[in-house]
């Protein structure tokens, strides 16, 4: 059932990223008076659709995926010689419109953003120079001597770093040492640290957490919290005596208690309590077997709302920070610095989908924000058969003032195309292994 799901969720999301990403290069074509034969859902044989005008609006066989079939759109093709032909518009114009797709995803990702923050903003308290709440034994924070209570004043060449910054930094340097220097006691110390691969995604992990209050984001029925009396939005203080700063600290004085009960003491509206919670053991997805209560944690924050302009200008921030990572992955990538097992195709994509839909309409929206601003840097990547290989020979063509031989973009196409097919063919396979 939980696949069902997954799918149908899938394709939602897929399909409002069509719509958008297509429904950009189509009003963009339209304003130049380019003449559109067929806007399509998916790609291969027609299924079903309707004609407007000119235009065969159409759902197609294979559901992942759309194009907006222009006229004339490749050289030597039927009607290239048409005056409202793609090829017959200059090249600004065709630049327009090849960007104009990415332009929307872009567009949607801001938005969607802007609006659920005028609904609903998650205000975190923001901590430059963050202490160290929890370590994992045998981590790579752990043995590189780093002690719970340190203050992290310095990694590598940031100064004052939030831990947004610190688990961006471990993250883009899997196997590569880090530069860290601590406070501990009135003194500063320098350690080198080495974050470790991550098996399956091979983004760098050193094993740590900040201290910061934690609170229950949502009770899973049936587990020991529910029958505990444990509610979303229940401030965590302790749990067997010890006080609670980390998620880490927590789920690792349950696994160490082999099901055990866990004296856990909470604040809900001022009032402190505490209850024995009884762990299970359990399997979660990608995960070994081990003593759970059934609750998902989070760091507290306060929910409000932003005006129209806070929610916008937050929104670009948190959008212009996503498209740096994604560029930073990219980079690391091509450096050989980063593993490309991090990439997830429809298969990794389908799982997330139906977990946000399932946690509510709200981790949906970002999930949406998230994968919409992917698809558009994707989509501006310098490969030919994408818009940004497209906006690419279409800048060559403009620095050299005349067009580029049918022999050389036929050429390019191919090889675009076999490497677009290897990266789907490998992503499937990453997604597989995951499983």
């Amino acid at each position: 059932m939980a696949i069902l799901q997954d799918i149908w969720w899938l394709l939602v999301l897929i399909g409002v990223m069509i719509l958008i990403h297509e429904a950009g290069h189509f009003w963009a074509a339209r304003f130049f008076d380019v003449r559109i034969d067929t806007f399509s859902f998916g790609f291969g044989p027609r299924l079903f659709g309707f004609r407007r005008g000119e235009t065969d609006f159409r759902f197609s066989a294979i559901l992942f995926g759309g194009y907006v079939k222009m006229a004339g759109e490749q050289p030597g093709e039927d009607g290239a010689a048409d005056p409202r032909s793609f090829l017959s518009k200059p090249r600004w114009q065709r630049l327009i419109i090849a960007f104009a797709g990415p332009f929307m995803n872009i567009v949607l990702a801001v938005g969607l953003l802007t609006g659920l923050f005028m609904v609903r903003y998650p205000k975190a308290p923001v901590v430059h120079s963050p202490i160290v709440g929890a370590m994992v034994a045998n981590g790579a924070a752990a043995k590189a001597g780093i002690l719970e209570g340190d203050r992290v004043v310095q990694i590598d060449n940031i100064v004052n770093p939030t831990w947004d910054d610190i688990r961006a930094k471990e993250s883009f340097s899997p196997n590569r040492p880090l530069n860290v220097i601590v406070e501990r006691n009135n003194e500063r110390k320098f350690i080198t640290m080495t974050p470790i691969a991550d098996e399956k995604n091979g983004i760098g992990d050193a094993a740590w957490a900040e201290q910061a209050e934690i609170e229950v984001a949502s009770v899973e029925p049936g587990m020991g919290a529910e029958k505990a009396g444990l509610k979303a939005g229940d401030e965590l203080v302790a749990i067997n005596g010890l006080p609670i700063r980390s998620t880490v600290k927590m789920h690792e004085v349950i696994r160490s208690g082999e099901g055990k009960p866990a004296q856990i003491t909470y604040r809900r509206n001022g009032k402190d309590a505490t209850v024995p919670v009884i762990p299970v053991i359990k399997k979660v997805e990608n995960q070994e077997e081990t003593y759970m209560i059934g609750v998902k944690l989070q760091q507290k924050f306060e929910l409000t709302s932003l005006s129209f302009p806070n929610a916008f200008v937050e929104s670009c921030r948190q959008n212009l920070r996503g498209a740096t990572m994604i560029y930073k992955f990219l980079q690391g990538m091509l450096e050989r610095k980063m593993s490309p097992k991090s990439l997830e195709g429809p298969i990794g994509i389908a799982k997330h989908a139906g977990e946000a839909a399932r946690e509510g309409s709200l981790s949906f929206i970002l999930l949406m924000a998230a994968v919409s601003l992917n698809l558009a840097i994707f989509n501006l990547l310098p490969i030919p058969i994408l818009d940004g290989g497209v906006i690419l020979l279409l800048l060559v063509e403009m620095l050299r003032r005349r067009d580029l031989s049918l022999g050389v973009k036929e050429a390019v196409f191919k090889v675009g195309f076999v490497f677009l097919m290897a990266l789907v063919v490998f992503v499937l396979y990453n997604d597989i292994t995951k499983s």
